[in-house]
């Protein structure tokens, strides 16, 4: 098992910045890929991000590229989303997600789910 605890949501403006963690515990946190997924009111969880086990390789979203950095620091056993210049369309609850495999986009490819995180972009 990997429990997943997501932190950093909040309000911000637009054109504001927020860096959300999510920090892992129970296995060993670099046999993981990881992944960001965010859901809107009303819409169907969407992939933003997805990270390998080193993080040498990554992949966004088209909407949040050039916006959106993914990182992950495996000595703390944390994935990181730095998310700048966000707009009203970004709010969501993010949640991250862990599984074997990188780089899916699917949701139900990722065997591991946070509970989330509110982001709240006012415009």
């Amino acid at each position: 098992q990997v429990q997943l605890v997501e932190s950093g949501g909040g309000l911000v403006q637009a054109g504001g910045s927020l860096r959300l963690s999510c920090a892992a515990s129970g296995r060993t946190f670099s046999n993981y890929a990881m992944g960001w997924f965010r859901q809107a009111p009303g819409k169907e969880r969407e992939f933003v991000s997805a990270i390998n086990w080193s993080g040498g390789r990554t992949r966004y979203t088209d909407p949040v590229k050039g916006r959106f950095t993914i990182s992950r620091d495996n000595a703390k056993n944390t994935v990181y989303l730095q998310m700048n210049s966000l707009k009203p369309e970004d709010t969501a609850v993010y949640y991250c997600a862990a599984d074997e495999v990188y780089g899916s986009r699917l949701r139900q490819e990722y065997e591991y789910w946070g509970q989330g995180t509110q982001v709240t972009v006012s415009s």
